[in-house]
């Protein structure tokens, strides 16, 4: 019995040690896929909390650990809100995931804990809508009361898994719209990808302004002793600039960790090599996107007036009043992702659009830009614009080499903003009309909202 109480102690130190060991290193040294998953974990909850005043606690269990990797389902958050900071780990331990919110420009991820170097000064808000006032000027809504409308928004299959808003446009007004469980027209929402196009506009502002120009070649100073030095603005635009960059998520990937483990997300993209002729290629990459915030905000030159750009130059002249583009830790619009806004003004967007960048009667981007925008990218096979938009809409897990949009009753120059968990803004010249959908809803439940566009432009005819 001795010796197999000795044994058993013996074990039993063994395994405290080991316990104590991997402990350590998890705590000290954790796997990157750990850091990703806390820093995206402390991003979500910090901009759900700061900018659309959700409750943390609901928004860890709905958008964080309910569609995600396993491994999120283990992650705890702190928020301070004194601090305007959200920490996340691994049992609330591991991992050290950190965001901290600045004024007027959301949260950002800060994966080296410098939070002294993250700091920005305020950015000024856009002024305040009319509220009084009929949609586009202000929030009133008179919806339309035709039945068939009606049932299409209250079709839950047209309306897909976990919608969060639905807003139809046609002739310049809302004429329709639907709100989620916790979810209304005053809730700023993320569009993950869909600020790509954003970002495309407010290059516009500056290309009207011959502060940038889309046939520049020599774009970053590295760049221009290799063969990076060929690439152009409207190569990155286009996603054809020949760069590595893999777009995957659900694991340690450049875009992951770009997102969630780099300060400085520009200079990360920056370093990547070639793989591709450039041009030649399409390769959908938020990298690309990230160094096309870079550029538009140094070529304003003075950083503060940069980061009051968007607010001053686009949002403010909208009406986009609740709009939020957030930074990376050293002061780079992430403008590949993180845009927040509501269902009104990511539909403001979407008409601004329609009108060809004119708004109000006043032309916000040079005549002609949408319209580039739109045109095809060579290397994409019809699938993408030349301005950071789809020519085609959501996958929705379609094979891959089939058409999105096949079986389904679209016009022909029907375009789409796209995002990340079933974002999308469909824009119809045609029948004058924008359908903005937005939500939770993972790729693999195979949503289309081609479907829903498709029942309205019939019914709206």
């Amino acid at each position: 019995m001795r010796v197999a109480g000795k044994i058993l102690r013996g074990v039993t130190g063994l395994v405290i040690l080991a316990v104590a060991g991997l402990s350590a290193w998890l705590y000290f040294a954790p796997p990157a896929l750990i850091r990703v998953g806390s820093g995206y974990a402390a991003k979500i909850v910090c901009s759900n909390v700061f900018i659309a005043g959700r409750d943390a606690g609901q928004v860890l269990a709905d958008d964080v650990q309910a569609p995600g990797h396993p491994l999120l389902r283990l992650m705890s958050v702190h928020v301070d809100e004194s601090a305007g900071t959200v920490r996340a780990g691994l049992f609330g331990v591991f991992g050290k995931g950190l965001a901290g919110v600045h004024e007027g420009a959301g949260c950002s991820t800060v994966p080296d804990g410098d939070l002294r170097a993250a700091a920005l000064g305020p950015i000024p808000p856009a002024p305040a809508a009319n509220g009084d006032a009929l949609w586009p000027e202000g929030e009133r809504v008179e919806a339309s009361q035709e039945p068939a409308i009606n049932a299409i928004l209250d079709d839950a299959a047209l309306a897909g898994p976990n919608m969060r808003a639905i807003v139809v446009v046609q002739n310049g007004r809302i004429v329709g719209e639907r709100y989620g469980e916790g979810f209304s027209a005053a809730t700023p929402l993320l569009g993950w990808s869909m600020t790509k196009t954003v970002t495309a506009a407010i290059i516009g502002t500056l290309v009207g302004e011959g502060k940038m120009s889309t046939d520049r070649t020599g774009l970053f100073e590295p760049w221009k002793a290799d063969g990076r030095m060929a690439i152009s603005l409207a190569d990155l635009m286009a996603m054809s600039s020949g760069l590595e960059f893999n777009e995957d998520y659900g694991d340690v990937t450049d875009v992951t960790r770009m997102l969630y483990l780099e300060p400085d997300m520009a200079r990360f993209a920056e370093a990547k090599p070639l793989a591709h002729e450039v041009g030649k290629v399409f390769s959908y990459s938020s990298g690309t996107t990230l160094l096309l915030s870079r550029l538009w905000q140094d070529a304003v030159g003075d950083p503060a007036r940069a980061l009051a750009w968007p607010g001053e130059r686009l949002f403010g002249p909208l009406g986009m009043t609740s709009a939020v583009l957030e930074v990376d830790a050293r002061g780079t619009f992430a403008g590949s992702s993180y845009l927040y806004a509501t269902a009104h003004d990511w539909a403001r967007f979407g008409q601004f659009l329609l009108q060809d960048g004119v708004w109000n009667g006043a032309r916000v981007l040079p005549e002609g830009y949408v319209g580039w925008m739109r045109e095809e990218a060579p290397a994409s096979n019809g699938e993408y614009g030349r301005g950071q938009l789809w020519l085609r809409g959501p996958e929705g897990g379609t094979p891959a080499g089939q058409d999105p949009d096949a079986g389904f009753d679209l016009p022909e120059d029907a375009f789409w903003m796209q995002g990340h968990d079933g974002q999308s803004v469909a824009v119809v010249p045609s029948a004058h009309l924008v359908v903005v959908r937005l939500g939770l809803t993972p790729s693999k439940l195979h949503y289309k909202p081609q479907a829903m566009l498709a029942a309205l432009v019939a019914a709206l005819k």
